[in-house]
């Protein structure tokens, strides 16, 4: 009875955080049904997911409308994130998000072509005034697209507050139809000490899941001793998508008491990277699979209800004990997990060898041979813990990609022994891969004979020369070609060692823009923009790479004006 009064006030504190948003004030930001691809808060690579993905029927170009009243605070262009996205503030205070644009309303399209061209910059970001760009719920402002870090066409959409903290859209009567329940995949426990144990081991256990007829979950009995944690892989769908999306809610319970809980409701982006210490790190870096720690091992993150404990199961000898995980998603869909453990000390526990080297994680650090030097600041890390540490001639090992980090560290490569003419192509670069055998350029700035990176990752590092200009190759057009009927030019960039850093275009001496897609690794200039009413023109491309190798293309091509 205590447990079910429990669950009664708990969703009434829920419903009642719901309503504390305006439930009518925004409005569905397309002109087509909302099914998503994407929810707020779910687990990604390095951060939470701001927003809510919408389908945009696997095509570009749709109508992006505003989801209310209010002005164009901000508009940002870039390669990669967001890619070209649009702000609009509210009256109410709340400014909602519209990104990976194809491109913007034709009246707003001027405005920022207009500061791109006098920036000489394809790359912007503006910032309005409350009187310049004003619009109505339900005005036009910009196309679907798949621009940025996008994996194919959608719209991605948020709501922010006044302090910049993202917020789940369903909060405020933004409905998607859902009537599954959520679905677990996978659950591990955890000792969480040299002397604890979890089926007479101290390293962490997958336990069997066994799926119920109800559509909720039981697990294989455990024996277990000590300081222990429980894991959770777990993923939610909506109605009419077959995408396995993030979940709402997650508690747990010992013995009929609740010990953890996390909601996906609100973050800010500077909490967001801690979704690494949220996740079993390593597990994820060798499997891909996120399984959310139901404890807290110092995480600050704000989703977690700091009213209950840390989520740590104390397992005494000779005991028995019921732990359940409650899974919900929005709709109040939800799926319970049971795990029945029993105490039972283990006489010994073997462990692993420690490195001579240990990173106390408040503490500033510096790890030095050969030629490298690691510096690790106060709170780059989460825990203390043994560190690999070795250098062989130009290849620094710094343990395995398998711990998270809060903030960046500091890389050193002494290049002294290198030619000067050697000195000016190198770079440090991430081995990476299954082999480590694939160099990817972490950014490299050079002092003296010292090259320096910051990284927050770690893993094998090791000095990479680039002595390879960029390739520039035109994809739509040759040299003295008519191309009246034409509305774009395009051509191909890359570069395979460094990568790219920068690129220049002009037609007869002026600077044009021109759009570059890394994903396909295009850069295409429309004509429309009217640069030039020549008939003969002289058309000059330079891409610079990372260490400034720089390659120059030159053309020539006729239009009639």
């Amino acid at each position: 009875m205590r447990l079910v009064l429990f669950l009664l006030t708990t969703f009434s504190l829920i419903t009642q955080a719901q309503n504390n948003y305006p439930q009518d004030y925004f409005g569905n930001p397309l002109e087509v049904p909302l099914i998503l691809s994407g929810t707020f808060a779910e687990l990604r690579s390095n951060h939470f997911h701001s927003g809510l993905d919408i389908k945009t029927q696997q095509r570009e170009g749709l109508r992006v409308i505003s989801a209310a009243d209010g002005f164009i605070s901000r508009i940002k262009i870039s390669h990669y994130g967001y890619g070209k996205a649009l702000y609009i503030t509210h009256p109410n205070g709340y400014t909602t998000v519209y990104a990976h644009l194809q491109k913007f309303a034709p009246e707003i399209e001027t405005y920022v072509k207009k500061h791109q061209y006098e920036a000489e910059s394809y790359e912007i970001e503006l910032f309005p005034t409350a009187d310049e760009i004003k619009v109505l719920k339900g005005k036009h402002v910009a196309y679907s697209g798949n621009t940025g870090g996008s994996g194919g066409p959608h719209l991605h959409f948020e709501i922010r507050n006044k302090e910049e903290h993202t917020l789940n859209p369903m909060l405020f009567g933004i409905d998607v139809a859902d009537t599954t329940k959520p679905t677990v995949k996978s659950v591990y426990a955890y000792p969480l000490n040299d002397s604890s144990t979890v089926n007479n081991s101290n390293k962490k256990q997958k336990l069997r899941l066994i799926p119920l007829a109800s559509g909720d979950y039981t697990t294989e009995n455990i024996e277990a001793y000590g300081t222990i944690g429980i894991g959770v892989e777990t993923n939610d769908r909506q109605n009419l998508a077959a995408n396995s999306n993030g979940v709402y809610q997650i508690q747990s319970f010992l013995n009929g008491n609740q010990n953890f809980e996390i909601n996906f409701q609100s973050f800010s982006f500077d909490e967001s990277r801690n979704i690494n210490q949220l996740i079993d790190y390593e597990h994820y870096t060798e499997t891909k699979h996120r399984v959310q720690k139901l404890f807290n091992q110092n995480n600050s993150l704000s989703l977690y209800s700091p009213e209950l404990n840390n989520g740590n199961l104390i397992i005494a000898d000779s005991t028995n004990s019921i732990y359940k995980i409650r899974i919900l998603d929005f709709e109040n869909n939800e799926a319970w997990v049971t795990v029945n453990i029993k105490g039972n000390k283990t006489s010994s526990v073997k462990t692993e060898e420690k490195t001579p080297y240990y990173i106390y994680a408040n503490q500033s650090t510096n790890l030095k041979a050969g030629n490298v030097a690691v510096h690790f600041y106060p709170n780059t890390f989460y825990e203390n813990f043994y560190i690999d540490f070795n250098v062989k001639n130009d290849t620094l090992t710094l343990h395995k990609d398998i711990i998270p980090t809060k903030n960046n560290f500091n890389i050193n490569f002494n290049v002294s022994h290198f030619n000067d003419a050697d000195k000016n192509k190198l770079f440090i670069s991430r081995l990476v891969g299954r082999k480590n055998n694939y160099p990817i350029y972490t950014e490299t700035k050079r002092v003296g004979d010292t090259l320096i990176a910051n990284t927050k990752y770690l893993g094998s590092y090791t000095l990479t020369a680039d002595t390879t200009n960029p390739t520039i190759t035109a994809v739509n057009f040759k040299n003295e070609q008519w191309i009246s009927n034409y509305r774009f030019l395009k051509l191909k960039i890359d570069d395979s060692g460094s990568g790219i850093s920068n690129y220049r275009a002009t037609i007869n001496g002026k600077w044009i823009l021109m759009e570059y897609e890394y994903k396909n690794k295009t850069l295409t200039f429309d004509f429309n923009d009217h640069v030039s009413t020549e008939t003969k023109n002289n058309f000059k491309l330079i891409v610079t790479d990372n260490v400034g190798n720089s390659s120059t293309f030159e053309s020539v091509f006729y239009r009639k004006n």
